[in-house]
């Protein structure tokens, strides 16, 4: 193990000599590792599920695609402008810092509230649920009788349904807690390790799939709107397009979570732009690969009808109808390892935005901790695994993403409009990176975030509704950690 963290430390340009940030934090991260963390915190489990209720949603192959790569073009403009910001503000906590700037600390607090109550921490727990899941599909995990397992908890939450799955998640993220706890070096090592794992298995299945399945691109079809198609929603083919772009959008989630390590990377100010456009850009492209595979070897309709059991996977589906029980075997096992580091970068990242919280004295005080041997912020990685490992208990992987999807737009179109806020505020200060295209393409992302966020409202009120609240029920929190103060 020592043999490869020095082989990649050195592959990534990431130096021996220890550089500690003024902040305590150790700065150890290479601009290799930045973009394998990039890469990493998207590519988790939605690359291998979410083209079923996209099919259905949709109707069409050509435009299942068209929703991928729309959403992948809005992505890379969201990553362009944070990466403005990121080459101007460098600092343990990411967004939380750069709203802080933007909007004053009590809006700042919102966002920190809301990735520790829902977004960061749901994100962290319903990719390791997925993990469990695909573990399960090989190894059936234990499960209590049905009596247990129909206790609730105020008629919302059955905390012993499915608990072998859920048992095997806590046990991954409190395993994962620990490895971070131990060093950013480690964490990074296992970040880029699984993600090269699964980028290398993902490349393996869009070769097999487009060589030898018998597949065809007449599969694809229809290329644009299915004539006679009904659509699910109230806006026609409008809404459909964004209620599956939400899946796309879930699946691409997680580019931003580099900012939040600022204080651990070398050279932030010029690496984490850099890692923002590489990690995102390939991902776009190997998402837009994968999908053409699924439908070159699965017509559309056989899709929407894998998408009617809430149990299969399309991408164990594909490979099963090809290579069989092998095929299924060995994309079970690969999505094991794609969320299993995705779940590690997750941690790796998000627990540095308490840590900043806990420094402003607007957070549990004790997460301002840095470990005296291994300089990571170990108390806000204990309060985040805690969390996280507790709204495990609380639900399943779609009662999950549904609480966290809607909340992250809200933000991630409040930090496009501060590259606006910033340019007034900040106009002094040099740039390393500007982002092209000023006004038009952070106004182009601010506005695609306000329409999606008013759609979702309008076709899914009550996950809206659970994600305001949320976010809102911080504000009771911020008074009192501010009047503490």
């Amino acid at each position: 193990t020592k043999k490869l963290m020095k082989w990649q430390r050195s592959f990534s340009g990431e130096v021996e000599i220890d550089k500690v940030h003024s902040s305590g934090l150790l700065t150890k991260l290479g601009l290799f590792t930045a973009i394998m963390i990039v890469m990493s915190s998207m590519i988790g489990s939605g690359i291998f599920k979410k083209i079923a209720p996209m099919s259905a949603d949709l109707g069409s192959g050509g435009l299942v695609l068209i929703a991928w790569l729309i959403a992948g073009v809005i992505t890379l403009i969201g990553a362009a402008t944070n990466a403005e910001i990121a080459g101007l503000i460098a600092a343990p906590g990411g967004q939380y810092v750069y709203f802080k700037e933007m909007y004053g600390k009590a809006f700042a607090f919102l966002y920190g509230w809301s990735c520790f109550s829902v977004i960061q921490s749901a994100s962290i727990a319903s990719i390791g649920y997925v993990f469990s899941e695909s573990v399960n599909a090989i190894i059936p995990l234990p499960a209590l009788s049905e009596s247990w397992e129909s206790i609730s908890i105020l008629g919302l939450f059955n905390p012993f349904e499915n608990l072998g799955v859920k048992l095997l998640t806590i046990s991954a993220i409190i395993f994962l807690t620990v490895a971070n706890y131990l060093g950013v070096v480690f964490g990074g090592f296992i970040n880029n390790l699984f993600t090269i794992l699964k980028v290398a298995g993902i490349l393996i299945i869009i070769v097999l799939g487009l060589t030898i399945s018998g597949g065809s691109v007449e599969n694809v079809a229809p290329v644009m709107e299915n004539p006679g198609y009904e659509y699910g929603t109230s806006l026609g083919l409008f809404g459909a397009m964004f209620a599956a772009m939400l899946g796309a959008f879930w699946a691409y989630d997680g580019w931003n979570n580099i900012g939040y390590l600022g204080g651990e990377v070398i050279n932030p100010k010029r690496n984490i732009p850099i890692a923002l456009f590489g990690g995102v850009s390939v991902v776009i492209l190997i998402y837009l690969l994968i999908n053409f595979t699924y439908l070159f070897v699965m017509p559309v309709d056989e899709i929407i009808s894998v998408s009617q059991d809430r149990n299969a996977i399309i991408a164990v589906e594909v490979m099963r109808k090809f290579m069989g029980n092998g095929g299924a075997l060995f994309i079970s096992v690969l999505i094991m390892i794609s969320t299993f580091g995705t779940t590690n970068g997750s941690i790796l990242a998000s627990s540095r935005i308490y840590f900043a919280m806990s420094k402003d004295n607007l957070f549990f005080k004790s997460a301002g901790n840095v470990h005296d041997k291994f300089k990571t912020p170990c108390t806000s990685l204990i309060i985040q695994g805690t969390w996280s490992c507790l709204l495990v208990l609380s639900g399943t992987f779609d009662q999950l993403t549904d609480m966290l999807i809607f909340a992250s737009f809200i933000f991630y179109g409040a930090g496009a409009f501060g590259v606006f806020v910033l340019r007034r505020k900040m106009k002094e200060t040099h740039r390393p990176f500007k982002v092209k295209g000023y006004p038009w393409i952070p106004g182009i992302f601010v506005l695609f975030c306000l329409t999606l966020v008013v759609v979702t409202v309008i076709e899914n009120p009550r996950d809206a509704g659970i994600g305001l609240f949320l976010v809102l029920i911080g504000i009771p929190f911020y008074i009192f950690w501010k009047s503490r103060k």
